[in-house]
């Protein structure tokens, strides 16, 4: 009688167990974390962590300051539409290559992360973008502009979401062939970004108007705060105008410089970004008027919901309207979680093959990353500098949107890049 009540007790705690692990299971309380890349049961997000590397301090930390809200206004956007969960884990790079390498190592390394995002500088990006090829990690470039990122050194598990100095060379050489200007000096920091920007202007320059001459040029360390010799010797020369090279804190430095000396009311100066926000805020109402600039992105243009909804929510969260980086920094997530969502999984090689040929619209018009060389391919801005009746800073006029397809350097000059 012992005997058949003990196996009546086991067979009904088992069958107990069994529908109580069944009802947990359903609740989802029972099942574990999912590292794996599964979707959860009963419709749980996706949770990733994205290591963020970029200049918070230092010469650029205007521009990195800016990607950083731009980031984490799309990682609430996404969390709130019941997109992927995003965790970011940010280091600082100073703007410095060999500090961004060490954080990306010490990302994956110690934090566990395969998916890496930034940085403004363009050696920063290739030292980082070099590990993530070796070590296949994915990385995807926010704000540095170098074409090699994309170009000569892209590869698998790189992808670029700004555009590129090919892409800008050929924007500002679009427009600039238009304009009666023949003779050129050429300037810029003598650094990745612009040798990269002033070589690629001026060859496509060359392309489409043969007959422009260069009379000399003129190269600057990274930090430069007296222009003095460097505008006299402009002044001297008297060339038809001036195509500059540069970024971050340099290119607010300049603009500061041309202002107190006058050189914009005497010679047409071009300065890609130097009609970005970024670059124009800092100098409140001391900014040159009349400097021309390609750009990424305005809040005002073009007019329609999508850039006036981003401009709003960003200006929300910083006080400030966002200029290119804050734009950049919130495609990125957008493109990363939709890219997530698109694959079912937080694999990082899936999440590469979604990334590929993915469009979204932006605040700037459709955007697509191209499958071969994982560039995105968005518009581009050119106009010129004017002084604001809202703002206190200056904003540009006489603007003109560029399409994707006059600015996109063909594949097959991209991939010819790559076997050199």
């Amino acid at each position: 009688m012992r005997k058949r009540f003990n196996l009546h007790y086991l067979a009904w705690t088992v069958i107990v167990m069994l529908v109580f692990g069944v009802l947990l299971t359903g609740c989802g309380q029972a099942t574990p974390p999912n590292n794996s890349g599964a979707a959860g049961s009963g419709g749980s997000k996706f949770k990733v962590k994205v290591g963020y590397i970029d200049s918070l301090s230092g010469p650029a930390a205007a521009y990195g300051k800016s990607t950083e809200a731009g980031i984490k206004i799309a990682i609430d956007e996404v969390a709130k539409a019941g997109g992927p969960t995003i965790e970011l884990v940010e280091r600082d790079d100073s703007f410095k290559p060999d500090l961004a390498e060490a954080s990306a190592k010490e990302l994956v390394m110690n934090q566990n992360i395969d998916i890496l995002v930034g940085t403004i500088n363009s050696a920063s990006a290739l030292a980082v973008s070099k590990y993530a090829k070796d070590n296949k990690v994915l990385f995807i470039n926010s704000d540095s502009m170098s074409e090699k990122i994309t170009g000569a050194q892209g590869h698998r598990y790189v992808f670029s979401i700004v555009g590129n100095t090919a892409m800008i060379g050929k924007a500002g050489a679009y427009q600039m062939s238009k304009m009666p200007y023949k003779r050129y000096w050429l300037a810029g920091s003598d650094y990745e970004f612009g040798h990269s920007v002033v070589n690629s202007v001026w060859t496509n320059l060359q392309q489409m108007k043969p007959d422009v001459q260069k009379i000399n040029e003129s190269w600057w360390r990274v930090g430069e705060s007296d222009f003095s010799s460097y505008i006299n010797a402009i002044r001297a020369a008297k060339p038809d105008a001036v195509y500059v090279g540069s970024g971050g804190g340099d290119t607010v430095a300049f603009l500061k410089a041309i202002n107190q000396s006058g050189l914009n009311k005497e010679v047409p100066i071009f300065i890609h970004a130097a009609t970005d926000h970024d670059s124009l805020r800092p100098l409140g109402q001391d900014a040159p008027e009349g400097v021309y600039g390609t750009a990424f992105y305005f809040n005002y243009f073009p007019d329609n919901a999508m850039t006036k909804s981003f401009g709003e929510a960003y200006k929300k969260v910083t006080g400030n309207y966002p200029g290119f980086a804050g734009l950049n920094g919130y495609l990125t997530i957008k493109f990363l979680a939709a890219a997530i969502d698109k694959a079912g999984s937080t694999d990082k090689e899936k999440i590469i093959d979604a990334l590929e040929g993915l469009s979204l619209d932006t605040p700037v018009g459709k955007g697509t990353i191209r499958k071969e060389d994982h560039q995105l391919m968005l518009p581009m801005v050119f106009g010129k500098t004017v002084k604001s009746a809202n703002l206190p800073y200056l904003i540009t006029t006489d603007n003109v949107l560029i399409p994707a397809d006059k600015i996109m350097p063909s594949v097959e000059e991209v991939l010819k890049t790559r076997k050199k």
